[in-house]
């Protein structure tokens, strides 16, 4: 649970390759995370002084390993990345450390360890817990890999997160949102809603390029992320991400061939999910948009009620131009309030 009152930090440090033993068939991390080699032990330090160094004061601050597959990584390696942090943990600095992996990289000598290092978060890229989706996708582990592993971290007492991916090679809405459930059974405290793309030399691009796949339209992404992320957020389950991040190496260095990639793609689905609100509020009341004054949103919910590129408001405009959306503290978040 989090300290109210006192802002989060996550440091990240990427580990890419070097730690995933397994070749999915969409993956390249160089071009997915903009690095080609794990950090040295040295440079993990040096990027949580820098980290610190901006952090605000009395902040709760977590080290978090991503990029790859930490347990992945031989015994001392592992033990040399936790150590790098230990200090900090010791004298206050950073509270503790989150990190990703595999399903069939958790075993109970793994977690013994972790347990002696602070880690209070693992992530799982799941990825999907239709077997057939994995087995096409090369994931080299099972539905019951998933459930095994996730079952044994919660045991030990560690928050479980939950990645998914949507669009994997014959993957479909069902089966993306039987997965959200199923990761909802599991007890995730948290979880990231990644949509599948086709990277430079990746077994996947030769399969786009032979015809065989084809990834989900932008329209197709959202619709399917917004119907997942409902699932996640009446759950209370942390939405930690919904799209890929948008590395360099991934805009402008030949990394993406095709597939939904948006930059501002979390945006897109606020907005679908803001404008079905609106949709379903209005029907429930058998109202018409011109029998409307003003929409009335917190602060914080302003640009999603909006829409990216002011869709939503247009939309609304189209059938009463006078129609206005307004900001207001005293709307709880996630509400609004419609005046005629």
């Amino acid at each position: 649970m989090k300290a109210k009152g006192k802002r989060h930090y996550n440091i990240p440090v990427f580990i890419p390759q070097k730690a995933c033993p397994h070749q999915c068939i969409y993956c390249n991390q160089r071009y997915i995370s903009g690095q080609n080699n794990a950090p040295s032990l040295q440079e993990v330090k040096q990027t949580i002084e820098l980290y610190l160094s901006t952090a605000e004061k009395g902040s709760l601050i977590q080290v978090a390993f991503f990029g790859g597959t930490f347990t992945g990584l031989d015994i001392d390696s592992q033990i040399g990345y936790l150590q790098a942090v230990k200090p900090y943990i010791e004298a206050g600095k950073i509270q503790s450390v989150r990190l990703s992996t595999r399903p069939d990289y958790i075993n109970t000598q793994i977690l013994d360890l972790l347990k002696q290092y602070n880690v209070t978060d693992i992530e799982l890229g799941a990825q999907s817990l239709d077997d057939r989706v994995l087995q096409v996708s090369e994931r080299g582990h099972t539905r019951e890999d998933i459930i095994k592993a996730s079952n044994m971290i919660k045991s030990y007492g560690f928050n479980l997160g939950l990645q998914m991916m949507i669009g994997l090679p014959e993957d479909t809405l069902d089966k993306s949102i039987a997965t959200a459930r199923t990761i909802v059974s599991l007890g995730a405290s948290s979880t990231r809603i990644y949509p599948t793309l086709v990277i430079g030399r990746t077994p996947l691009e030769r399969l786009y390029r032979q015809g065989i796949y084809e990834p989900l339209t932008i329209d197709d992404a959202v619709i399917w992320s917004k119907e997942i992320y409902k699932i996640f957020t009446a759950a209370d389950i942390t939405v930690l991400r919904v799209g890929l991040h948008p590395s360099e190496s991934l805009i402008s260095g030949g990394g993406y061939i095709a597939g939904p990639f948006h930059v501002s793609f979390f945006e897109l689905v606020l907005t679908a999910l803001w404008k079905e609100r609106f949709e379903d509020f209005l029907r429930s009341r058998d109202l018409a948009i011109r029998d409307i004054k003003t929409i009335t949103v917190n602060p914080k919910d302003v640009n999603y009620a909006v829409g990216y590129n002011s869709s939503n408001l247009r939309w609304l405009k189209q059938a009463n131009p006078n129609i206005k959306i307004i900001q207001n503290s005293s709307v709880a978040p996630d509400n609004f309030i419609i005046w005629q």
